[in-house]
């Protein structure tokens, strides 16, 4: 595993706080973010860098995605979980607060790069008491370099489309959960609709 070169790191950090801070607010505005909701994040430092993932990890790129996301989190007022690579299981990063208070269930591992992920670790070491948990059920997600973050996010999970679709040279997913739809042809889920119904038959 060999880092990128000075010039790549900086400009992929460049792009992280000209493009991430657009996208998160993007996905703050439609997954309707805040007071107990929870984000998800998966990034892999060597997509954004240009490489291929888990071949170039940057401490330094991490550092910058997980500054971005989490002082969006602190704006939004929102719960956030920090995906770790699949040598950790895809275990996530969280506030030991968060883990207990949603019933999270914690497992015993630090983050660090090339175990774990740079992005993954750069947070533990930012956030206040951090701990990594087993799995959650996120609200919204960002996937930065195809992490694959789906087993996180409660269905049903909707896709967003951002302003740009890159950081650096990783491709972005965004989403966000909605309930899942029941009753069939019947079943009305517009709120107007059903007031409406109500007071046509009193």
């Amino acid at each position: 595993m060999t880092p990128p070169n000075r010039e790549i790191e900086a400009e992929s950090i460049a792009s992280v706080r000209r493009h991430l801070p657009a996208l998160l607010a993007h996905l703050a505005r439609e997954a309707n973010l805040g007071p107990g909701k929870l984000l998800v994040v998966g990034a892999s430092t060597s997509e954004v860098a240009g490489e291929r993932i888990g071949s170039a990890t940057s401490v330094a790129i991490g550092q910058a995605i997980a500054e971005v996301v989490l002082a969006l989190a602190q704006e939004a007022r929102c719960d956030v979980a920090f995906q770790c690579c699949e040598h950790l299981n895809r275990a996530l990063v969280v506030e030991r607060a968060v883990a207990r208070s949603r019933g999270f269930q914690e497992v015993a591992a630090i983050p660090v790069p090339g175990a774990g992920g740079a992005a993954a670790a750069a947070a533990y070491w930012a956030m206040e008491d951090a701990c990594l948990v087993s799995s959650v059920s996120a609200d919204a997600g960002i996937d930065i370099g195809d992490t694959i973050i789906g087993m996180h996010l409660r269905p049903v999970a909707v896709p967003v489309r951002g302003p740009v679709r890159e950081v650096g040279g990783a491709h972005v997913v965004m989403a966000k959960s909605r309930p899942p739809l029941v009753g069939g042809a019947r079943a009305v889920y517009d709120p107007d609709e059903a007031r409406r119904r109500m007071h046509a038959h009193p």
